[in-house]
């Protein structure tokens, strides 16, 4: 249980490393200011573009990628690497939505989530979740959509690997807590998606907080 808390909190800390804010910073505008007023990385796509969005996006992969692979390589626990990772990685998830220095306002996490996703599951997830994102994406317009259903990756790889584990039940609530923190965050995008006031990808805004 240390080991958890410590990978945990390291974590954290990695996590509140705003990309999306230090990217506004150099444009000179604070991103949190501008459309939605979230720290993410679509949020500096529909406001500042293209290149400064694909900074953000692997700043925030990088931030989750540094320390899952120090944790997974320098940690030796009797629990295994999976379950330090997802901890260490849900650390991650909490610094970028909840960065302290930010007034606890940054992110939705979906960037570094994606990251858990590409370094602690199964190699065959990663391709078929940039398949399954981008076809929802492709179909619906709807990025915040696309994102919903990554936020189901880890736990579908903790059952499908690790239901014979001891440690199972643990890593699956550690798994489902992914999944909750993005539908929390994307509350209001589910509520605009119902109502059909969601902003699409290449289509015109109806309203300057839906991103």
């Amino acid at each position: 249980m240390v080991e958890n808390l410590i990978c945990l909190v390291i974590g954290y800390f990695c996590g509140c490393i705003s990309s999306g804010y230090i990217v506004g910073k150099f444009y000179h505008i604070d991103i949190r200011d501008a459309g939605s007023g979230n720290a993410g990385t679509t949020n500096v796509l529909r406001t500042l573009g293209k290149f400064p969005a694909l900074i953000t996006f692997v700043g925030d992969l990088a931030k989750a990628a540094v320390p899952l692979l120090i944790v997974r390589f320098a940690i030796d626990t009797p629990q295994g690497w999976y379950l330090v990772c997802l901890y260490t990685g849900l650390g991650v998830v909490l610094g970028h939505n909840y960065p302290f220095y930010m007034g606890f306002k940054g992110g939705k996490g979906i960037a570094v989530t994606a990251a858990v996703v590409m370094f602690t599951s199964h190699p065959l997830m990663v391709p078929i979740g940039i398949i399954v994102f981008a076809s929802v994406v492709a179909i619906s317009r709807y990025v915040s959509l696309g994102s919903l259903f990554v936020a189901w990756y880890i736990p579908v790889n903790t059952l499908i690997l690790y239901n014979k584990d001891r440690q199972f039940i643990h890593m699956m609530v550690i798994s489902l807590i992914f999944t909750a923190l993005a539908y929390f965050q994307h509350r209001q995008n589910i509520v605009r998606i119902f109502n059909g006031t969601e902003n699409k990808i290449s289509g015109r805004k109806k309203n300057n907080k839906s991103v």
